[in-house]
């Protein structure tokens, strides 16, 4: 067993320097927006940290600002129970609440006046970050408001959360916030999704819960969340006796607070300040929907109280939600390129937030029959978020008897098939892929950059080819000749061939690249890799029973019915044939590797590796003749570390296991 090396002072106390220094700029560029130094000297400082973490993996600790996105979880999040229950807050809806909120509080605490502050109420999801000697310990959602769940990896994928503090001496603190996805993500998002046939997030507060609910940090990460803090927990030493002060110290920190916080010394600037902001919540790049009013003297807060549920000492006021009312004049079908069919209202236009709205979505059938909108009506839209447009409800009263009661029909209303709603879904589905609603879609989706990437062959030249009759499905893109796309106007000889040289080079894609751009419901990039590394062909998956599908971990019982079905049905058969025909890659390449060079070795992975997967690592090894454990002992030959490690990487210290790190990993199986 190989002596630990001796890593020299200067270069523990030149990587610390460089964690305080870069946490200091992400403060200054993330939370403040007032970065002192250059794009360039930023990444310079964080290149030379990588470099150091990677020559001497033994100095990566959780809270270094390489280790933001970490490895991907496995199984579900652990439980975290809070110190201090993290209560919500009871509502109010007019000022006369408000008022009567006041009287209360200053009834209790038998003073004529009461301090308040108000902040602007974020709707997002509430979480808790804890500190301990100034570094991120742990981070985790509400929950039931005594057990959250542990998102900490997640969580510090968002920039605006030091891992670090800016002060050192405060050596525990609890303070809590909102995860929120601004408004210009959250666009971008529902773009994304829409082009690859999914179902769009209502709202930015839906996408952000959905978001921390990922177990894959980096996904989490490209999704641009933020986060704003309001309120202290704990602090040890204290930071404040009193709400506004304590804002203001965790400003100083490091934190991102709530922004637009004002110290009120009565009711009624309370209710000028809330009045004011009923007409500038829109301008802002996060989603609120009212005011959160909090006594600012913490010895008041703890003199008030709490119920059960929820603190005596604040309250929210929210916004009234901005409804037009308008005439629902029918109800029309849209079926997407996945075949989901969603019901959508054509309405008498109406304008609402700042554009004309003529159509709005109806979410599904269930929802059409919970609420009771018959095609006719009267009915209330606002939009969801802000920006999609949505019925609220209807009005009963001003009914005539002409209105019809929406009934969902059977089949397609495009192309007739039958229409199928499997179990536990709210959806209904059309599976015919010669649905002409759908052959647009599937084949640009097919030819798009993350499935066949296919240059030259986007949603404006589908169109002319589909409607010209020279594309039915994906599968008639590998049988186009020079003569049919030369003829029509913006093809020249030379566009025309480069189209066709686009369209051969794709045949080579890789296996995952093919399982995504087929369309199968509810697969995604993510799901394709893995679906393409374990089964390494079409054929094999096409053969895979549900029980093998469900075995693979990140494959749910949905996923796995959604391709059973896939497969099923013999239009998605035929086009596969075309493409098998055509040429087309349907299977991996599995090299066998005579040579065993890691023969008799046990290695054990943790965090994040840059290169491979953990999966690809293990099965490396295997074929190499190694073995791969999940858990660090004395048999250990080497434990690799990526970013990010967990308790294996003390473990092994602590037992002397020879660590390394990926690029001594890469050489070791021949692929520096």
């Amino acid at each position: 067993m190989e002596e630990k090396r001796k890593i020299p002072d200067e270069v523990r106390k030149r990587v610390e320097e460089l964690r305080k220094e870069i946490e200091y700029h992400n403060y200054r560029y993330y939370v403040l927006n007032d970065p002192v130094i250059s794009d360039y000297e930023y990444d310079q400082l964080v290149k030379e940290l990588i470099e150091l973490e990677r020559k001497y993996p033994e100095l990566i600790t959780p809270d270094s600002p390489t280790q933001r996105v970490g490895a991907e979880w496995v199984g579900e999040f652990p439980k975290v129970e809070h110190k201090i229950p993290m209560l919500s807050l009871d509502n109010t809806y007019s000022y006369d609440e408000i008022r009567e909120f006041d009287n209360r509080v200053r009834r209790e605490l038998g003073i004529s006046n009461v301090e308040y502050v108000v902040e602007p109420k974020i709707d997002g999801v509430a979480v808790k970050l804890v500190y301990e000697d100034g570094r991120l310990k742990v981070g985790a959602t509400r929950g039931n408001g005594v057990v959250g769940e542990d998102i900490t990896n997640n969580i510090k994928t968002i920039r605006t959360v030091p891992l670090r503090l800016l002060r050192e001496d405060i050596r525990e603190i609890e303070v809590r916030g909102e995860v929120y996805m601004p408004k210009e993500a959250f666009k971008q998002l529902n773009k994304e999704r829409e082009e690859q046939g999914l179902t769009l997030f209502a709202n930015p507060r839906n996408a952000a819960a959905g978001t921390l609910k990922l177990l894959d940090p980096k996904e989490v990460a490209r999704r641009k969340l933020d986060i704003c803090i309001h309120t202290l927990g704990y602090a040890e030493p204290s930071i404040g006796d009193n709400h506004y002060e304590v804002l203001q110290r965790l400003s100083e920190l490091g934190f991102k607070v709530v922004p637009y916080f004002k110290l009120c010394k009565n009711v009624d600037e309370v209710i000028a300040y809330c009045d004011e902001w009923a007409d500038k919540r829109d301008e802002q790049p996060f989603e609120m929907d009212g005011m959160v009013i909090k006594v600012n003297t913490f010895a008041y807060q703890r003199r008030l109280g709490a119920t059960s549920k929820a603190p005596r000492w604040a309250i929210a006021y929210k916004f009234p939600a901005q409804l037009a009312r308008t005439k629902l004049k029918k109800i029309i079908l849209q079926v997407g390129r996945t075949g989901v069919v969603t019901p959508v209202a054509v309405l008498e236009p109406v304008f609402i937030y700042g554009t004309t709205v003529t159509r709005a979505t109806l979410h599904n059938a269930d929802e059409i029959k919970r609420k009771d909108i018959r095609e006719g009506d009267w009915v209330f839209v606002t939009k969801g978020g802000e920006i999609i447009p949505e019925v609220v409800k209807p009005i009963p009263e001003l009914r005539t008897g002409e209105e019809k009661v929406f009934e969902m029909p059977k089949n397609c209303p495009v192309c007739g098939s039958p229409l199928i709603r499997y179990p536990g879904e709210v959806a209904y589905r059309c599976e015919n892929i010669r649905c002409p609603a759908q052959v647009k879609g599937r084949i640009v989706h097919f030819a798009s950059r993350n499935a066949m990437d296919i240059r030259g062959l986007g949603e404006r030249t589908v169109n002319l080819f589909v409607d010209n009759g020279l594309l039915e499905d994906f599968g008639d893109i590998y049988y186009l000749r020079y003569e049919d796309i030369v003829r029509f106007e913006g093809f020249g000889d030379k566009s025309a061939r480069n189209l066709l040289e686009n369209i051969e080079q794709s045949k080579k894609r890789e296996l995952f690249r093919l399982i995504f751009g087929i369309g199968i419901s509810n697969v995604g990039l993510y799901t394709a890799k893995l679906l393409a590394r374990h089964f390494h062909s079409i054929d094999a998956l096409m053969g895979a029973k549900f029980d093998d599908l469900t075995s693979i971990e990140g494959i749910g019982p949905v996923v796995a019915q959604s391709i059973i079905n896939y497969f099923k049905n013999p239009e998605n058969l035929k086009v596969l044939d075309k493409l098998r025909r055509a040429g087309v890659r349907m299977e991996e390449e599995i090299k066998e590797v005579a040579e065993q060079p890691l023969k008799g070795l046990t290695f054990v992975f943790t965090g994040a590796l840059k290169d491979f997967s953990r999966e690809e690592a293990k099965e490396i090894v295997e074929k190499l003749g190694g073995r791969v454990s999940s858990s660090v002992s004395r048999k250990t030959d080497y434990v690799v570390v990526g970013e990010n490690p967990g308790s294996k990487y003390q473990k092994a210290i602590s037992l002397g296991i020879k660590i390394i790190n990926e690029e001594e990993f890469k050489k070791m199986i021949g692929r520096e």
